[in-house]
């Protein structure tokens, strides 16, 4: 039977940010870059989504202690268009990097109706959610995704070919809450399968296929043998590939083998890829309109007959801005693999982790 998981531990919002924040100070960051940063991860918590919230700031800190990522580095604009821009991000902090490059994009969009930005020469930038929703924030529809190392099969195929490359898409509403959809191409993000292993919890047997290409839930054979199934067989393959094809082929970030992980120890930078697209809604068609025309689309959807057992329909994304409402007011729960993270890395700064964690 598996092990029972610990009790979550509750942490502020407020407390969880300055906690953050003076770990990234402690690490070199500047202010600015340690604030967007801060921002993207707790923001992800607050929606639930821990593993790819501040679970992650260790990993980032210590990729800026063994060089590959830059405390000093700041992105600048290589190549641009009235509608686009290409970023080299220097390998400067991949959260904020990735915050100001949704703002270019809306900002492009803003002049042209739609924008996009890509970015090269980067590494992991937190959930990809979070960038489409800051552009739904603002009014646009917004896009966002990356490319990430190899660790995916493809149908046809036993090894690694694909990473498994997210893709996030925002849209406002009006009285109704925005919508909004976070999915890894693959059938789980990777750092769910490490989730699972560091507490001990099973997973399923269509997440991971054994070096024979034959279905496994034996993780402990991850990432050195087993490797990740696409989600929906050919479904999820087409889109990683496309993927594939906007944050890395057309950037000029590594491609699929070329991609290093930012999770190993590898003198090698990682050089993802990042996309963003910014849709300016409101110079298609009065915005007022927009929103209640989306305000009407989930009405529809909410009110579909219920299947037997349910009692609620959700929008995509409508859980995770639920849990956020609550947290915002009650605090987060954090499992105990991101308060294990969370203490190593007070370790690692120098930082007293009960500044964060009272008891």
């Amino acid at each position: 039977m598996p092990a029972t998981p610990p009790a979550p531990t509750r942490v502020t919002v407020q407390d969880l940010t300055a906690f953050c924040l003076e770990a990234m100070r402690r690490a070199g960051l500047s202010d600015e870059d340690a604030q967007l940063t801060a921002e993207v991860l707790v923001s992800t918590d607050t929606l639930g989504t821990f593993t790819h919230g501040t679970r992650q700031l260790r990993g980032l800190l210590k990729n800026l202690r063994n060089g590959r990522l830059s405390a000093a580095a700041h992105e600048e604009i290589a190549a641009e268009g009235p509608a686009w821009a290409m970023v080299d991000a220097h390998y400067a902090m991949p959260p904020a990097v990735s915050y100001r490059s949704m703002l270019l994009a809306m900002r492009k969009a803003q002049a042209c109706g739609i924008g996009y930005v890509g970015v090269r020469h980067s590494s992991h930038y937190g959930a990809a959610g979070f960038y489409a929703n800051l552009a739904a924030r603002h009014d646009m529809f917004g896009l966002s995704m990356c490319n990430v190392d190899p660790c995916m099969t493809v149908p046809g195929s036993k090894g690694r070919v694909l990473g498994t490359n997210p893709i996030a898409y925002a849209a406002p509403a009006g009285e109704e809450k925005p919508v909004y959809l976070d999915i890894a191409t693959s059938a789980v993000a990777a750092t769910k399968i490490y989730a699972a292993k560091s507490l001990g919890q099973p997973i399923p047997g269509n997440w991971l296929v054994d070096e024979d290409g034959l279905p496994t839930s034996d993780y402990s054979q991850f990432p050195e043998k087993a490797v990740q199934l696409p989600m929906a067989g050919h479904k999820g393959y087409g889109l990683a590939v496309m993927v594939e094809i906007l944050t890395a082929v057309l950037t000029g970030a590594a491609v699929m083998s070329q991609v290093s992980s930012w999770v190993i120890e590898s003198p090698e930078p990682t050089n993802e890829g990042h996309a963003f697209i910014a849709i300016d809604v409101g110079q298609m068609m009065p915005i007022g309109e927009f929103k209640g025309r989306m305000d009407g689309m989930i009405r529809e959807i909410k009110s579909a007959p219920l299947a037997k057992g349910a009692d609620r329909i959700y929008l995509p994304g409508e859980i995770e801005l639920e849990r956020r409402d609550g947290a915002l007011v009650d605090g987060i729960d954090l499992p105990a693999d991101v308060v294990a993270s969370l203490r190593g890395l007070a370790e690692d700064v120098g930082l007293d982790a009960a500044t964060l964690f009272k008891s």
